[in-house]
């Protein structure tokens, strides 16, 4: 190869890097995942669709209403905006855990803006589709109403938690003490 003719050069340098290019890793077949919001309650894990979860907050310190559900536990102001704090675990009759795992699921629906106090978040989930079951485990059959089935995905059961089926039910639409 000659210094004078860089045409040649380029030809020279382009043989020899396909001659020790490195081949391209194995095609994997991509599974198509489902994405949510994971989530503790009662010792059972959950997880919300990702479109029904605006946003997750530390539990804010909140203010007392009178004359609301035990659940209910307050109101609170989050950036200028009055979010009303609902103890999703009272709610369906049990109790949270410790203070400092609990974090709020805010939901909003149209003009309905609700944080959901929950055990403990764990962040986004990408679990494969054909992880879907129709089936719920035994232990959160009173929540039926607003599951649509489980994932068991790393060795867990995750059953998909609605908020918005949550926020359609009477008995939590009418926080009123009765």
């Amino acid at each position: 190869m000659s210094n004078s003719d860089p045409f040649a050069a380029l030809i020279d340098i382009a043989e020899r890097s396909v001659l020790n290019a490195k081949g391209l890793p194995a095609q994997v077949d991509i599974k198509p995942h489902w994405s949510g919001i994971g989530f503790k309650l009662a010792g059972q894990y959950f997880v919300a669709p990702m479109g029904e979860v605006a946003e997750i907050l530390a539990q804010p310190t909140s203010t007392r209403l009178p004359g609301v559900q035990s659940w209910v536990k307050g109101v609170s102001n989050v950036r200028g905006r009055l979010l009303p704090l609902i103890d999703l675990e009272s709610f369906f009759g049990g109790s949270l855990g410790s203070r400092k795992q609990r974090r709020v699921l805010a939901m909003e629906l149209g003009d309905l803006y609700t944080g959901l106090i929950v055990s403990e978040v764990f962040g986004m989930q990408h679990i494969p589709v054909d992880a879907f079951s129709e089936g719920v485990p035994e232990e959160v059959e009173k929540l039926k109403p607003f599951l649509s089935g489980s994932y068991h995905h790393n060795g867990l059961v995750w059953s998909v938690f609605s908020p918005f089926k949550l926020a359609q039910n009477a008995e939590f639409f009418n926080a009123a003490a009765s």
